[in-house]
């Protein structure tokens, strides 16, 4: 059978462009390129924490929208050039691959973040952690960081020094923790809270760092209907930190919380923004990139602004975004539903188990004894039908992954229009169908 001439693409996860507010950032481009007094600084390297109004809007608007038990300060937070260049600044200010024994990974997980890791020094410590539909097994991860431990001879661990200088803004950790808490990619799920507090309590007793990509946290919606699609994700770690047993242990912290405007207003931006004790912000604004270029994207920084100062991003997320965003998932469920209904399939986030549900992606877990790559070689080969397979979400180096992920596949829901997400999973059904008949 010849493949279909047109491609359809679940995969890629990007926003579908047309959902951009392409005309607003156009207004806010003149607008600012118009005020001499904005205009002038703008143009310079711009102060190392960034732009000091875009700071303090994005304080007020991540209080507001999650209503932490302390509200956030502007001294907290500082922009970055998106969430994956902050995290190498992360590493290049707070780890060092000589001190810190391992960087412990959610499995699946985000496939891209793995060569931030290797390129840092730590290609073959990298730690997969299980997670189930309550988010990463902390459990797990301790009983890792206690074998870790004992099997590190102490005396040799004490002697151990840091190659990087020594400065007050700086602090070294033993071992860092990445994860995506809410809707996390690719599995769509979401840690509960009573984890995030564990989670903390390991990191504190470890001396870990947890960075937390909190990048989906405004795409949620109820799976019931109601008069208000926004529904908000957990509170973060970040501010459950800020008050967890009498708060910090430390000037610096254990948490660190990665935010971007990319899934917003569009990846081409490159801004975001970190949160975390205002010591650990200094620390991370005073890494040499910084000093040396000044704040990343800072005249992109000063059009962003304007999103947040006025509000229209704020109502854009809730009128339209959020909207879109549920629209899409229930077209894809309903399409898989249908498509798909002849084989044991299941998947996450479900509404039929969750209340809330949010992010880019569905978690699609395969009938026995099929297998993600083989089902998605057969989907490009015959249906011109681009999947993700699981195969890209296993942290490098694991030579026995869990079976669950071997037969799972990550399907975007936010790049293709809503026909195509249609035509995608019905692809995906004769491809299905072929394979297990082949299999009888």
């Amino acid at each position: 059978m010849e493949a279909p001439q047109y491609e359809v693409d679940l995969f890629k996860g990007w926003p579908a462009t047309k959902l951009l507010p392409i005309d607003y950032l156009k207004t806010a481009v003149a607008k600012k390129l118009s005020d001499k007094t904005i205009l002038d600084g703008a143009f310079g390297y711009g102060p190392n924490e960034g732009h000091f109004p875009l700071r303090e809007n994005i304080s007020k608007w991540l209080t507001g929208h999650y209503s932490p038990p302390v509200p956030i300060q502007t001294d907290q937070i500082c922009i970055t050039g998106g969430a994956s260049q902050n995290l190498a600044s992360i590493l290049q200010a707070y780890s060092d691959p000589v001190y810190t024994e391992a960087i412990w990974l959610v499995e699946p997980c985000y496939h891209l973040v793995f060569r931030v890791f290797e390129d840092a020094g730590f290609y073959s410590r990298l730690k997969p952690v299980p997670e189930d539909e309550g988010g990463m097994d902390i459990e797990a991860l301790e009983r890792s960081l206690e074998a870790s431990r004992l099997a590190n001879d102490e005396s040799n661990v004490a002697q151990q020094k840091s190659t990087k200088s020594s400065r007050p803004s700086r602090k070294t950790y033993r071992h860092i923790i990445y994860c995506i808490p809410s809707f996390s990619n690719p599995s769509g799920n979401t840690m509960s809270r009573s984890r995030r507090e564990a989670l903390i309590r390991v990191a504190r007793r470890y001396d870990a760092l947890v960075i937390c990509d909190d990048v989906y946290d405004f795409l949620c919606w109820p799976t019931e209907p109601t008069n208000n699609p926004a529904s908000n994700a957990p509170l973060r770690l970040v501010d459950i930190e800020q008050t967890l047993d009498n708060g910090p242990i430390d000037r610096f912290g254990n948490v660190v919380s990665n935010g971007s405007f990319s899934k917003l207003i569009g990846p081409g931006c490159r801004i975001g923004w970190a949160q975390a004790t205002d010591s650990f912000i200094f620390g991370l604004s005073e890494t040499g990139q910084t000093r040396s270029g000044g704040a990343p994207s800072h005249l992109m920084s000063t059009f962003i602004d304007d999103f947040l100062e006025t509000g229209f991003l704020q109502q854009y997320i809730e009128t339209i975004l959020i909207r879109e965003c549920s629209r899409r998932y229930s077209v894809m469920v309903s399409a898989i539903r249908k498509y798909l209904d002849c084989v044991d399939i299941s998947f996450s986030p479900d509404p039929d188990h969750n209340t809330t549900v949010g992010g880019y992606y569905i978690w699609l877990k395969l009938p026995s004894p099929l297998l993600s790559e083989q089902v998605c070689a057969r989907a490009m080969e015959t249906q011109n039908l681009v999947l993700g397979c699981s195969s890209l979400f296993v942290v490098p180096g694991n030579c026995s992954p869990m079976e669950d992920v071997s037969r799972r596949v990550r399907l975007c829901f936010m790049w293709e229009d809503e026909d195509k997400l249609v035509e995608g999973i019905k692809r995906l059904g004769a491809v299905l169908d072929e394979l297990i008949n082949e299999t009888q």
